[in-house]
């Protein structure tokens, strides 16, 4: 069984999974998370299952972060600013395919 075969991102891509979807190209997909940290918190996933950015090849990288920096504007014009944060493995990454969250005023207690 392959990693991606259990991988709810993946589930997500393939429609098996609902969620609100905010942009897809033919490379990236973002959508809404379901426990957000604030307004419009935003992950950016490549539709390739990477565990994350250390296996990512860099070419699909670049068109992660392109996603990331086209919706980063965007949620930054709509509430003032945005944290983008990345994790690998664990203790800190839950799910194993590569994602960005991009936190509009994602600090509690900040505005």
């Amino acid at each position: 069984m392959n990693e991606s075969d259990n991988c709810i991102f993946c589930k997500i891509i393939a429609g098996e999974v609902p969620c609100e979807k905010i942009y897809e190209d033919k490379h990236t997909f973002a959508f809404l998370t379901n426990r957000p940290e604030g307004p419009d918190h935003t992950l950016v996933i490549p539709k390739q299952h990477y565990r994350n950015i250390l296996d990512c090849p860099p070419d699909v990288l670049n068109h992660v972060m392109g996603t990331v920096q086209k919706l980063s504007k965007e949620l930054i014009a709509k509430h003032g600013w945005a944290r983008i944060v990345q994790n690998n493995e664990k203790p800190v990454q839950e799910v194993f395919h590569l994602h960005f969250h991009i936190i509009p005023k994602g600090i509690p207690g900040q505005k």
